[in-house]
């Protein structure tokens, strides 16, 4: 059975959200977990789980509830990490010099064949270089990508890479397509996902020279996947792409702008609801329909992103992930291994 290593220590929120929500993926999806950290906070949290349950808003706004669990029915492994790697950390050097901090100890884990897939919400950079570092590359993979997933107006996308490399060739572009595709099919069930390149216009002739190479190159091999052209940051939410390929600089600044646009919203809606008493009246009516829309919208929904090309699983969380994030990134996680999503970027890119 796919076993899930957790970094209990790492994220805003570490250790009682994580441990929470690992405890909850344990509970719901079935799945034997491994909480990689200090041992007496996880034991001290697993405790205070086990007597008073946890508080979680479930994935929809302004819905809290107590949730309680039987922990001793629950497969939950604890190893031991006497360090932590903290977010503003250079990571190449912290993984070097905290050899047992909890993230190496977590990647170390699914290496040695303990887990099959590591979840984290601690630093993004520390997750990936512990990753590359620890697990090495699919043979063929030129770097590794990052493989986001955010709404839009009828299903969700894939924005690759979404920050693992600011600095990209056509090539690395290429296989990040691959990679991606490959995600849209096994993890969100897109039969034929529709691939673009990121762009400022449509035209073939538009953006910098990586865009218009990383175009050239894609439609050379669009017998490999079904690539409609270049995609602009307008259309992306409208449902034109599924997935959608950029280097990670633009990759992670278009993530950080739509999540930040999604609570721009979401507060000035709330601000006119609660300007007067018809605003409130009318907010007040409007409040089933905004539950129906906040999970659509809510990266906690998607739990964090798959990093893609290493040898092994790893799912990087929100830094701020809270315990229904961290449940859904291990649901993430068990669905990579479990669709041998690996194996088949292998096939298709590997030598």
């Amino acid at each position: 059975m796919t076993r899930i290593a957790i970094d209990a220590m790492g994220g805003d929120y570490a250790p009682h959200e994580i441990i929470a929500g690992s405890v909850w993926a344990a509970y719901e999806y079935n799945v034997p977990i491994e909480l990689v950290g200090k041992h007496d906070d996880i034991i001290h949290e697993l405790e205070k789980i086990k007597q008073n349950g946890f508080i979680s808003d479930c994935g929809k706004k302004g819905t809290r509830k107590r949730i309680h669990i039987d922990i001793s029915k629950l497969d939950i492994k604890i190893t031991h990490a006497d360090e932590i790697i903290e977010m503003g950390e250079h990571p190449g050097q912290a993984i070097r010099k905290k050899k047992k901090s909890s993230i190496v100890i977590g990647v170390k884990s699914v290496v040695d064949g303990s887990s099959d897939a590591l979840v984290a919400a601690g630093s993004t950079g520390a997750a990936m270089a512990a990753s590359l570092f620890g697990m090495g590359r699919i043979s063929g993979i030129i770097r590794p990508a990052i493989a986001a997933t955010i709404p839009s107006l009828k299903k969700p996308i894939v924005v690759i890479d979404g920050g693992a490399n600011s600095e990209c060739t056509p090539e690395m572009l290429y296989q990040f397509a691959i990679m991606g595709c490959l995600y849209s099919k096994q993890l969100l069930g897109i039969k034929n996902p529709r691939v673009g390149v990121l762009n400022i216009g449509s035209e073939e002739t538009k953006g910098n020279t990586l865009a218009q190479e990383t175009y050239k190159l894609l439609e050379k091999n669009k017998d490999k996947f079904n690539f409609i052209g270049n995609v602009e940051g307008n259309k992306l939410l409208l449902d034109t792409c599924d997935v959608a390929v950029s280097d990670g600089f633009v990759g992670n600044v278009t993530l950080k702008v739509t999540e930040g646009v999604a609570t721009l919203l979401f507060r000035l809606i709330k601000e006119q609801f609660k300007s007067s008493v018809f605003g409130s009246m009318v907010g007040l009516m409007a409040q089933m329909f905004f539950k129906k829309i906040y999970p659509r919208i809510n990266y906690e929904e998607y739990g964090g992103s798959l990093l893609l090309g290493v040898k092994g699983i790893t799912v990087i969380s929100h830094g701020r992930s809270k315990a229904y994030a961290i449940k859904n990134a291990v649901r993430v996680a068990k669905e990579a291994v479990e669709t041998g999503l690996n194996k088949k970027i292998t096939e298709m890119l590997g030598e």
